[in-house]
C-alpha cells in the first residue's frame, strides 16, 4: 500500500495557535501519524547523543492512503487552510507518496531523547540513551498515532501525572494515542490502567507500547470508542483521569469526564491554549471541579482539578 505524506508549513505571529489549528485540520480529515514541528532548541550536548539537529521551520505533517478518494480528501485540506489566512496564518501545503515501508522512517529523524521532568524521560525505541539511577524511562514508538511525549501538552500531562498519582491508583486516558500517559501512570505506580481512542490503529499502537514498556498484560484495557460508548458499556470511575485534547472536545465531553472521575478524584486536562483558559475553567467549576493547579509552556496550558461533587 502507499501513502500520500502531507506536509502543511505554516508561518504565524501566534505559532501555538496556528499549530493547534493546523493540527484540527489533520485530525478531522481523518490523516494518520501526525507530527508536529515548531522551533525548540537542540538536545543538550551528550544527551541522546545521536540526535540529528531539529530544523526552524513549523509544520504539521501526516499520512492518508492513496486511494480513489485522496483527492477529494486533499482538496479539503487545501480549503480549510487557506481559510486560516483570515487570522494570519498562512499555509503551504506540499505531498509527496512514500510506500507502507517507509512513511514509518520518514519522521523518526525529528524524534529525539527528552527529559520531561527531573526524572521521567522519553526515549524513541531506536534512540540510544545511558539513564541516571532515579530515571523513569519511556520507550515509545508513536506508528501511525499521535503522542510522542515532545509537544507541550503531552509533557505537561506527564509532569502533572507524575505530581498527583498516588501509588495504588485507577487510572484512565481518554484519546490515547500512542498510549504515553498510560505507560507514565504505570511506571509512577498505578493499579490499574484503562485507554480509549476512536482510531483503531492508535490502538494497537497503544497496546504495543504498553507491553515494550513491560506493563503486564493484566494491569491494562484499551479499545477503540468514544467517551460516552465507553460509559455505557462500562460502569466504573477512577482515581486519576487524563485528555490531551483539543479544547473544543474537552467542553464537549466534560460531562462525562465527570461521570468516570471518582470522587474527590483528579482530572489532567490539556491540549489548550491560553485564551481558553476561562472557558476551561467556568466549566470545569459549574459542574463541580475544583480547580487545583493550572501549568502553562508558551501558550499551551494544562489544568489539574479535584472533583468535589
Amino acid at each position: 500500500m502507499k501513502w500520500i505524506h502531507v506536509k502543511a508549513l505554516f508561518e504565524s505571529k501566534d505559532i501555538s495557535l496556528a499549530e493547534e489549528l493546523v493540527s484540527d485540520i489533520f485530525f478531522s480529515m481523518g490523516l494518520k501519524g501526525v507530527v508536529c514541528q515548531v522551533p525548540l532548541e537542540a538536545p543538550p550536548e551528550g544527551f541522546g547523543s545521536d540526535a540529528l539537529p531539529i530544523p526552524d521551520e513549523t509544520w504539521v505533517s501526516g499520512y492518508i492512503p492513496d486511494t480513489d478518494s485522496s483527492l477529494e480528501i486533499l482538496e479539503n485540506i487545501r480549503k480549510k487552510a487557506g481559510g486560516l489566512a483570515v487570522l494570519d496564518i498562512k499555509v503551504s501545503i506540499e505531498t509527496g507518496i512514500v510506500d507502507q515501508e517507509d512513511w514509518a522512517e520518514s519522521w523518526k529523524q525529528f524524534f529525539h531523547v527528552s527529559r520531561i521532568t527531573d526524572r521521567m524521560v522519553i526515549k524513541p525505541a531506536w534512540r540510544d540513551f545511558v539513564p541516571n539511577p532515579d530515571d523513569v524511562v519511556i520507550e515509545i514508538d508513536p506508528g501511525m498515532a499521535f503522542g510522542t511525549g515532545t509537544h507541550p501538552t503531552t509533557s505537561m500531562c506527564m509532569a502533572l501525572i507524575e505530581k498527583y498519582l498516588e501509588a495504588g491508583n485507577s487510572f484512565f486516558d481518554v484519546g490515547t494515542g500512542s498510549g504515553i500517559l498510560m505507560i507514565t501512570a504505570a511506571k509512577l505506580g498505578a493499579s490499574s490502567l484503562a485507554g480509549i481512542d476512536t482510531d483503531e490503529v492508535a490502538v494497537q499502537v497503544a497496546k504495543d507500547n504498553l507491553v515494550k514498556n513491560n506493563i503486564p498484560a493484566d494491569l491494562f484495557y484499551v479499545e477503540k470508542g468514544t467517551l460516552d460508548q465507553c460509559i455505557a458499556h462500562n460502569n466504573l470511575q477512577f482515581d486519576l483521569v487524563a485528555a490531551n485534547i483539543i479544547a473544543e472536545v474537552l467542553l464537549d465531553i466534560m460531562p462525562d469526564i465527570k461521570k468516570i472521575s471518582k470522587m474527590n478524584g483528579v482530572i489532567i486536562l490539556s491540549g489548550i491554549i491560553k485564551e481558553r483558559e476561562p472557558l476551561m475553567i467556568e466549566s470545569l467549576v459549574s459542574i463541580g471541579f475544583s480547580v487545583s493547579e493550572v501549568r502553562t509552556d508558551g501558550e499551551w496550558l494544562a489544568i489539574a482539578a479535584q472533583n468535589t461533587g
